[in-house]
């Protein structure tokens, strides 16, 4: 399952999808991934989330991003949940291919049974029309 949260830079997703993650861990069965950036955010995270700097790998297309997500779930077979913040950027999409990379990330969750809350920076009205189901909050 895919849950977005949409809305021009600026207006508190980030503090929203910390604390969604940090409520989702005191319930979860298997283990959750934070996707950032960078580590500002390290110490606002609960110690059992894993935060993961992408900018520390060499990640430059949404391919390479792509293969990233697969290879994280193929080390960590009780990985149930990434939150991924600036998904944008951290995915190097541009927005012409925001619906195959949302597209693929569905196939992703559906074959490994792995949850992404994405945290996108743009307007709920531009994402594309099969993703807006999808959107959690729309600040």
């Amino acid at each position: 399952m895919i849950q977005i949260i949409s809305g021009v830079k600026g207006k508190g997703k980030t503090k929203f999808l910390l604390q969604k993650v940090n409520d989702a861990v005191k319930t979860a069965t298997g283990n959750i991934v934070y996707l950032d950036k960078n580590n500002k955010h390290m110490y606002e995270l609960s110690n059992k989330v894993r935060l993961i700097n992408v900018k520390d790998f060499p990640i430059d297309n949404y391919d390479a991003f792509l293969g990233f997500i697969c290879g994280l779930i193929s080390q960590d077979h009780d990985l149930e949940a990434m939150y991924l913040d600036s998904f944008l950027t951290i995915a190097c999409v541009s927005d012409e291919y925001i619906g195959y990379v949302l597209t693929q990330l569905d196939k992703i969750s559906t074959a490994f049974d792995t949850d992404f809350v994405l945290s996108i920076s743009e307007d709920a009205n531009n994402l594309p029309d099969e993703f807006r189901e999808n959107i959690i909050i729309s600040l």
